[in-house]
């Protein structure tokens, strides 16, 4: 006999619409063909929730599809689910009939079409239902029904609520649970930020129920790495950090010849960004890795500085006050002056903001 730790309705903390709700769980129950869509470059929570929706779908008997803008990275191939992904750039034209096709689509963390890229279009002129569950700010009203929860701390966790919500508890299996609790521990790095929620806890004791190893995931998406992995966070730690204790700023910078001379591959930097904020005077840490066309920003802090601020200001970007990112279409001598040159006139203005 296993244990019940909590009653599965009051996990439900949510207050969710009703009428979201109930329209919702008739989609659902009244189509057969569903494609799910996230953001360009998945991380985690972004296709932790992807496969656990579709595993959750599939056990309802529905035939579904899950498009994603470009490759996701290796490292995170182990989720169940993972080999049935298509790939957008690999085959633009059968990705984008399934999207037309399809009568239901969900668009899973994500606010806005255009973090799709090149799938965007095709989203926009679906005429599928669809549906939106998210946790950033701001998001766009494109969709048919939005769920939007900025305070939590993934997309996987409303997910989970929203499942429960929809009386779908029971469709939840081991695959779905492995891949809700990895989206949650990636966009809450390992529950160090952004988790300090009870309910976090709560959900995180059902999923290990349904048969989530969490000591597993820890150590595949927190303690593996590939050589050229390790080889990369050293040189930018010992070569490529800049920290100004004054301001507790830190950056860190990689050019795209140094990460082709290492072997870089997509995931290579996951966490690099936290790693400056391990120095007691470091609020808040950027680092700018240079793409074919443009430099990614990813920007982390400590307590409550608003790096997110920082990253819509001055990135053209957002996210959550500890976690937020951008891109800057420049070189990255440039974003990285733009960065120096805010520091001391602005810092203030965000020190305000705390």
């Amino acid at each position: 006999m296993r244990l019940k730790l909590f009653d599965t309705e009051k996990v439900t903390m949510e207050k969710f619409n009703k009428n979201h709700i109930s329209r919702l769980r008739a989609l659902v129950d009244h189509s057969s063909r569903v494609v799910i869509t996230t953001h360009m470059t998945p991380d985690g929570d972004a296709l932790g929730s992807s496969l656990a929706l579709y595993h959750v779908l599939c056990n309802m008997g529905k035939d579904v599809r899950i498009v994603v803008p470009d490759r996701p990275t290796m490292q995170l191939s182990f989720l169940p689910g993972f080999k049935y992904i298509d790939v957008y750039t690999q085959n633009p034209d059968f990705a984008t009939n399934l999207i037309h096709d399809t009568e239901l689509l969900f668009c899973l963390d994500y606010n806005e079409p255009k973090r799709t890229d090149l799938v965007a279009k095709a989203i926009v002129d679906s005429t599928a239902h669809k549906v939106l569950i998210d946790h950033h700010l701001n998001p766009a009203q494109f969709c048919d029904i939005t769920i939007s929860r900025p305070k939590a701390s993934s997309t996987c966790e409303l997910l989970y609520q929203v499942l429960c919500a929809l009386e779908l508890y029971d469709a939840i299996d081991r695959n779905a649970a492995t891949c809700l609790l990895a989206g949650m521990m990636t966009d809450t790095g390992n529950f160090n930020y952004n988790a300090n929620n009870p309910i976090i806890y709560k959900i995180t004791a059902h999923l290990i129920q349904k048969g989530a190893n969490k000591d597993d995931l820890s150590k595949r998406l927190f303690d593996t790495f590939s050589q050229a992995c390790l080889r990369i966070n050293a040189y930018a730690i010992y070569e490529k950090m800049k920290v100004w204790e004054d301001y507790g700023a830190a950056m860190i910078t990689l050019t795209r010849d140094e990460l082709n001379k290492m072997g870089y591959e997509r995931g290579d930097t996951e966490g690099l960004v936290n790693k400056p904020l391990a120095i007691p005077k470091v609020v808040y840490s950027v680092f700018l890795r240079e793409e074919n066309n443009y430099i990614k920003v990813s920007m982390r802090s400590k307590g409550d500085f608003p790096c997110n601020a920082v990253c819509h200001d001055h990135f053209n970007g957002g996210g959550h006050l500890n976690a937020a990112g951008g891109e800057f279409y420049g070189t990255m001598e440039e974003a990285e002056k733009i960065f120096e040159d805010l520091l001391k006139p602005n810092y203030q203005k965000y020190i305000a903001k705390r």
